[in-house]
């Protein structure tokens, strides 16, 4: 049989092709700031990740153009032989006074530093334990790992506590969630799981990738929003999303940082992170911690959504994030009303299965400081008038008051 018998019958795509219902692969032909232009039309961008708006920070361009000037444009190997800058080393150093731990530790991609600390972390006679929603590097470290994988109910902390009880003394165990989960914005039950892995002594580690930066008084997360910072083992963060850049990043105690350097096939067998990448997280990180009031921007452009959304009847889920689904459950009927949106100059973006659960397709809105409000009443208008051809709701959108950030629990 050929091997690439398969390629010929993969029909899925090019069927969406033919039927104009096709989302993925839009190029963007300009910043990814609150409106975007594609195929020479300006649209309102409610699809990206940049949820501080940095990208196009002056500050943060001009630290990456003082790095390209200084060291070009990339290192051409690997940390562990000579991809290591003084720039990498300043910005572990500054990571981890932020993140207010010890150490940290930089990995190429965000991708990378999950599927390589899971990886080198969990070894043959360990068990690793993980949310069914947790995101697809952290189900790749998993299969990577040499150790046991058991999948725990999403936010089900019976769940949990039943593969906890039915462990063997002798494995080590490591509990992963994401902080925020990325398509719905539901966060990990935090509390719960601390006390669960206390209580079987196990360890924690926490994919913050969509809590840094968002969540916390200081920026920190979800595990400082919960004030469980010193109760998760290993928080793992990304850079494409609040920092603007790219790239990925843990931290820990340092005789595990120590561990995992050595032995990440993942970090020392990868191309370190370019300079102009490791520039613009120092530059993110300087506004990040001079300007908290965009956090405060943040939170009240995602309750204005929120509560504009739900006023109009759309199910927006259990979000407590500036990640807001809009649930509408039917494939078909997703790809559809994706469409309707992306025509009238709304950027969003379809969701399903895998990414959620058969019969849970959505539409997945993620909002930045930047948007303006005039901006996020107009995207209210157009759910307004495309959920009439639905029979969703309201017929006009109803402009929510902004709300700050949610109180931290106690």
């Amino acid at each position: 049989m050929d091997l690439f018998e398969k390629c010929h019958g993969f029909r899925i795509a090019k069927d969406l092709q033919a039927a104009g219902l096709y989302p993925y692969f839009t190029a963007i032909e300009s910043g990814t700031g609150p409106e975007v232009v594609v195929r020479g039309r300006k649209m309102i961008m409610i699809g990206s990740n940049n949820y501080l708006g940095l990208t196009q920070h002056p500050h943060v361009k001009e630290s990456m153009l003082r790095a390209v000037e200084k060291y070009g444009s990339g290192c051409t190997g690997s940390r562990f032989l000579n991809g290591t800058l003084d720039l990498h080393e300043e910005l572990e150093r500054r990571l981890a006074r932020f993140m207010n731990r010890p150490e940290a530790l930089l990995f190429t991609t965000g991708f990378l530093s999950n599927q390589g600390t899971i990886s080198t972390i969990v070894g043959k006679d360990d068990v690793v334990i993980i949310d069914r929603a947790a995101h697809a590097s952290i189900f790749e470290g998993c299969r990577l790992a040499f150790g046991r994988t058991l999948k725990y109910r999403h936010n089900d902390m019976n769940d949990l506590e039943r593969i906890l009880q039915s462990l063997d003394a002798k494995e080590g165990a490591l509990i992963v969630t994401d902080g925020v989960f990325s398509m719905e914005g539901d966060l990990a039950d935090l509390p719960s799981i601390v006390k669960l892995k206390k209580k079987y002594g196990a360890r924690l580690m926490v994919d913050d990738a969509h809590g840094i930066g968002v969540f916390g008084k200081n920026g920190r997360g979800t595990a400082e929003h919960f004030g469980l910072e010193h109760d998760v083992d290993i928080i793992m963060g990304t850079f494409s999303k609040s920092f603007a850049s790219l790239g990925g990043f843990i931290v820990a105690e340092p005789y595990v940082l120590h561990f995992i350097k050595h032995l990440s096939r993942a970090l020392t067998f990868s191309a370190s992170m370019p300079p102009a990448a490791v520039a613009a997280v120092l530059g993110a990180l300087d506004v990040i911690e001079r300007e908290p009031e965009r956090r405060a921007r943040l939170w009240e452009n995602a309750q204005r959504m929120k509560d504009g959304l739900t006023n109009l009847g759309y199910d927006t889920g259990h979000s407590r994030a500036p990640i807001i689904p809009v649930i509408l459950g039917e494939e078909q009927r997703n790809l559809r009303f994706w469409r309707d949106c992306f025509e009238r100059g709304l950027y969003a973006n379809p969701v399903m299965h895998p990414a959620t659960p058969m019969g849970r397709a959505l539409i997945r809105t993620s909002y930045m400081a930047t948007h303006s409000p005039e901006v996020l009443d107009r995207a209210l208008s157009v759910f307004a008038e495309v959920g009439r051809h639905y029979g969703i709701g309201r017929t006009e959108p109803v402009p929510a008051p902004g709300a700050v950030a949610p109180v931290a629990a106690s």
